[in-house]
């Protein structure tokens, strides 16, 4: 089975302090660490273990600059076979259709029976996935947090819905699947596989590579357009608490206890 993994190279959460900087425009990214979206994370782990199962291939691809070659490095270290980046100055600024446009040239070129997203990015809006399934007239399925493969025409997927409450599908091959997390437990990415994959080549291709109109992403193509972040001002009663994280887990529990919450 020939699966396409797309990631993204995302600030980390668990290693940056995020602020928005101040027009307004876009977070703080000056000395931001990055890794990979961590739910995409899940996605690279899943299709490594169905390859492992039946057979084929697994490769990776970001959009992004070239310092998303990393990202794309460290799921190769983890078990993922190819790695290919998309890059071009046409393809900054691009929203979330543009991105999918972006991925659907990629996959035009090759020849993949399953393509794996994580089920959301940094930004939150966990649009591509769909997107790039509708683009390609695929069947679709979000949130998946169980893949049985049936044979090279068929899969069981199982989707996380309300109420905690499981729901299992048969879908046809080829296909667009969106990963939760918890589907799996990512590997850990020891140094030896990182020096492994440090001379691989990886691909980089640009708008002209995967004949796309530069004018229809980017900027000049993106339908939607971000005005602004803010941080909301503060409800009547609202309160933040700061400090470090033991000092604000005791100031939760007394103001728990103060409001009756627990005893």
């Amino acid at each position: 089975m020939e699966i396409l993994v797309c990631i993204k190279r995302v600030p980390d959460p668990a290693e940056n302090e995020i602020e928005i900087n101040r027009d307004g425009t876009d977070i703080e990214r000056d000395d931001l660490v990055y890794s990979v979206n961590e739910w995409d994370n899940y996605a690279v782990e899943e299709a490594i273990q169905i390859r492992d199962k039946v057979g084929g291939s697994v490769t990776v691809v970001s959009v992004g600059d070239e310092e998303a070659e990393e990202v794309l490095r460290r799921e190769m270290a983890m078990g993922a076979d190819k790695g290919i980046l998309l890059s071009d100055d046409a393809f900054e600024g691009s929203d979330g259709k543009g991105i999918a446009k972006i991925l659907k040239a990629e996959v035009d070129k090759g020849k993949y029976d399953l393509i794996l997203t994580g089920a959301q990015a940094d930004d939150g809006a966990g649009q591509v996935g769909g997107m790039l399934a509708a683009m390609l007239d695929w069947a679709y399925a979000s949130l998946v947090n169980i893949i049985e493969v049936i044979d090279d025409r068929k899969i069981k997927v199982g989707r996380e819905i309300a109420g905690g409450n499981q729901e299992m599908n048969e879908i046809d091959l080829p296909c667009v699947l969106s990963i939760q997390t918890g589907i799996n437990e990512p590997r850990y990415v020891g140094i030896r596989g990182i020096r492994k994959v440090a001379s691989m080549e990886i691909p980089v291709h640009g708008a002209g590579d995967i004949d796309i109109d530069p004018a229809s992403v980017g900027e000049s193509g993106a339908r939607m357009k971000r005005l602004d972040y803010f941080v909301p001002e503060l409800g009547d009663g609202a309160e933040i608490l700061e400090g470090s994280t033991d000092e604000i887990i005791d100031k939760l529990v007394e103001l728990l206890k103060a409001k009756g919450g627990i005893k």
